[in-house]
């Protein structure tokens, strides 16, 4: 099996990871696997270590899969701005695609 690599998706950002305000990076990149059989592509989601040194966790998702969380992040984004409970969330502050 051959690793390309993470390949950074085709973005106007350089670093696809931030860092959240209690101190956590969380990196998105995409990682391809190509075996000879078959090659295999995911979506991946580093949380980096805590201030304390304490590792951080990962997930390697299908398309769908991240797609998923991305509608469950707009979602509860949308409530935490004080959106309705009706499963629409607030389009305030949220980057088009």
């Amino acid at each position: 099996m051959t690793t390309t690599g993470r390949d950074l998706l085709p973005t106007e950002v350089e670093d696809p990871s931030f860092t959240t305000s209690c101190g956590r990076r969380i990196a998105v990149r995409c990682l391809r696997l190509v075996p000879a059989d078959r090659p295999i592509s995911r979506v991946t989601l580093d949380v980096g270590r805590e201030r304390g040194g304490v590792p951080g966790t990962w997930a390697a998702l299908t398309a769908d899969e991240a797609r998923d969380l991305a509608r469950l992040l707009l979602l509860h984004a949308g409530l935490a701005e004080g959106g309705d409970a009706s499963g629409e969330p607030s389009r305030e502050g949220v980057a088009s695609f």
